[in-house]
């Protein structure tokens, strides 16, 4: 029996929407990698992306637990040196919450062109609108762990 490969006619992408509102980072994050890959779907290949589009809304409300906003830093080189400018996750969720959110999600995607390819599918939005309303976004279902136990 020969190993099953997706051409790239049976794949059909879909539009999901995640409401970031009270979810912690991390959990959000792997739920929208594996979707972006493509690792929900019976036709998942590791060497293809078979993934599918991604809108997040609501991403000044994500929750960081364990006190990281204020331990963990974000790194960014311009490539001069001396140029390493380190900002904090609490700075950075006050100022651009959707390139935290970004970060987090790239980090868990491949690296190389395949991975870029796949995180072209993310679209990030701070508060509640977004300009996607013509493909019909579905709610992404997320297990009960993603939100924030009080």
């Amino acid at each position: 029996m020969r190993t099953y490969s997706p051409k790239p006619s049976d794949i059909e992408r879909v539009w999901y929407l995640v409401d970031a509102e009270d979810l912690v980072l991390g959990r959000l994050s792997t739920e929208v990698a594996r979707i972006l890959r493509g690792k929900h779907r019976p036709i998942f290949a590791p060497h293809m992306d078979t993934g599918d589009h991604v809108i997040v809304v609501n991403a000044a409300k994500v929750v960081l637990t364990a006190n990281k906003a204020d331990k963990s830093f974000a790194y960014h080189h311009s490539g001069y040196p001396g140029s390493l400018t380190a900002t904090s996750y609490a700075e950075l969720l006050r100022t651009k919450p959707e390139e935290l959110v970004r970060k987090s999600v790239k980090g868990m995607l491949p690296k190389g062109t395949l991975g870029r390819k796949m995180f072209t599918k993310l679209k990030v939005y701070a508060g509640p609108e977004h300009p996607h309303a013509a493909q019909m976004p579905k709610p992404l279902p997320l297990p009960a762990s993603a939100k924030r136990a009080s």
